[in-house]
């Protein structure tokens, strides 16, 4: 494999590493599976989704610097 490809493909992957996290976290907790009629709703789904996740996280990570 090329050098510029693999550079890219390492790239890629670190991006995927964190995002993957986060869909996974969203599909086992909040049991996301989006099955609506329009986009719109979707949207508002996946969105209210993103609000739940962002808040555990922080919840986590203020605890986390609470006992630090």
């Amino acid at each position: 494999m090329p050098r510029h490809v693999q550079k890219s493909n390492a790239g890629k992957s670190v991006i995927r590493s964190r995002v993957e996290h986060v869909f996974a976290d969203q599909k086992s907790q909040t049991g996301l599976f989006i099955r609506t009629v329009g986009i719109t709703r979707a949207t508002m789904r996946i969105g209210l989704a993103n609000i739940v996740y962002n808040m555990r996280r922080f919840l986590f990570l203020e605890r986390l610097s609470a006992s630090a």
